[in-house]
């Protein structure tokens, strides 16, 4: 998957990776890549096309390394307010002709930023390709970035973080909890930005950010679906061929260090009849070479209904309605988290309970039967997961963003039916963290909460309404990092 295929070998270079897929001749969970070439345009983009002639239509999905790693200092947020920008007036489109455009012949149109890219993601009938390319290619190469647009849209963001303290801080959950795990390494910036930062932001800073950050060689092109390969190859390689190299390369991104005893940070919710809860520290990479065994023991550990966590949260003691725990996997190590909620008054026992099933892991392991159980429901699950175009374009623009060979798909159903007792026993032991090493994160009352919360850490405060996701004073900050 690494090697780069130039446009003038494209037809006889670019040879079909896989022929589909069967999982009736292979088994449960056995998946091949669809037939699909991948070459590199002269200046950089690598273009991915996979025909899938099952209905009329083309799943297109543009990934441009960087996302919130290029975000300037003290501005998380620029990303996202770009890429939310892209879809708001390009070319001749100002921001109602470019919807009307889309939405005139049926079609989808979203971009969005992450932790390392911007992602364009789309799906228009086949008949026309012709209006999906160039919407998409007036979208990334010739965005208005209007004045009064973007006013509109940081405002927008800035009132849809308002409205959830408001109406249901839960949304938020990880946000500050990532921000207290991680500090100011790049994991730790809210992607979307805070009240704060996005009210920093500028108009100049998108327009920076526009000019450094986006270009060919950064820039992967995905299609699936209803297309004609040497045509669709031809159209976008004229469509892009104007675009120049970036000004800047992505910035090197350091692997973060798990955390060292236990933190609290408390956000104050005064009246909250409820308190949400966040437990966590640092987990896994994308490249984890034991990921089938993780997965597994995920599932089992609070990835599904009849998980431990939530069994015992919400089946067993009823103090939840729901509890779940997952990994947050980049090209470097992201998160491991439990989340869930309680009444206010049973603040203590559902904390509690929750770092008790995580020692019980730890203690206990997991059974033979448990481990039979967890594999039969992955292995039915993952197929599901990888059944449209859209679904191969989002899985190919994966694998090229972080750069996974192409046994990340084709070997996980091969993995997982090889996972042991062993395996699972080893990543307990590795990825999941000690209980007695974790950052927690609650949002309640902390007039009637906070004993609880002293209980289970060095505990750091902030309000809720404050417009950021840490606590503002610096010497609280550091004192949650600290060993």
């Amino acid at each position: 998957m690494r090697l780069l295929l130039k446009l003038a070998a494209a037809t006889s270079l670019a040879a079909p990776l896989a022929a589909g897929y069967s999982f009736a001749q292979s088994g449960p969970g056995a998946i091949q890549i669809p037939r699909h070439e991948r070459i590199e345009l002269p200046n950089g983009i690598t273009l991915v096309i996979m025909p899938r002639g099952e209905v009329p239509l083309i799943a297109f999905n543009a990934v441009l390394r960087g996302g919130a790693l290029g975000d300037p200092p003290g501005k998380p947020g620029v990303a996202s307010l770009v890429a939310g920008l892209l879809e708001k007036g390009a070319g001749e489109r100002d921001a109602f002709a470019f919807a009307e455009a889309v939405e005139g012949v049926g079609g989808s149109f979203n971009a969005f930023a992450g932790a390392e890219s911007i992602n364009v993601v789309g799906q228009f009938l086949a008949r026309d390709q012709d209006l999906m390319l160039e919407l998409l290619a007036d979208a990334l190469l010739r965005p208005r970035f209007a004045p009064e647009e973007f006013e509109k849209l940081r405002a927008r963001q800035i009132e849809l973080i308002k409205a959830a303290k408001d109406s249901d801080p839960s949304e938020l959950l990880g946000t500050y909890g990532r921000a207290f795990l991680f500090g100011d390494h790049p994991y730790g910036r809210p992607v979307s930005g805070s009240e704060s930062s996005l009210a920093a932001i500028t108009h100049q800073d998108v327009l920076d950010y526009y000019r450094a950050q986006f270009s060919g060689e950064r820039l992967t092109l995905v299609f699936a679906g209803a297309v004609d390969a040497p045509s669709l190859r031809r159209a976008v390689t004229r469509a892009f061929a104007s675009w120049p190299k970036a000004r800047s390369k992505p910035d090197a991104l350091p692997a973060p260090a798990p955390l060292r005893g236990r933190r609290v940070l408390l956000v104050d919710s005064p009246g909250s009849s409820q308190t949400y809860f966040w437990i966590g520290n640092v987990g896994v990479a994308k490249h984890d070479p034991a990921r089938a065994a993780l997965d597994l023991v995920n599932t089992l550990y609070g990835g599904r209904f009849t998980s431990i966590l939530n069994t015992e949260l919400r089946v067993k003691s009823g103090l939840s309605y729901g509890a779940r725990s997952g990994f947050t996997r980049g090209s470097v190590p992201g998160e491991f988290s439990i989340r869930s909620f309680t009444q206010t008054e049973n603040t203590g026992k559902a904390l509690e309970l929750a770092i008790e099933t995580l020692r019980r892991l730890h203690t206990e392991g997991v059974s033979s039967e448990m481990l039979e159980s967890a594999r039969a429901y992955v292995l039915g699950q993952y197929p599901l997961t990888l059944e449209t175009a859209a679904d191969w374009a989002a899985a190919i623009g994966e694998l090229e963003l972080y750069g996974l060979g192409t046994e990340y798909i084709e070997g996980y159903g091969p993995a997982l039916r090889s996972v042991t007792l062993a395996d699972a026993r080893a990543v307990i032991d590795r990825a999941f963290p000690s209980v007695e090493n974790l950052a927690i994160v609650l949002i309640g009352d902390a007039e009637r909460i906070r004993e609880d919360a002293r209980r289970f850490g060095t505990l750091v405060e902030m309000e809720l309404l404050e417009p950021a996701f840490r606590p503002a004073s610096p010497r609280s900050a550091a004192a949650a990092r600290s060993d």
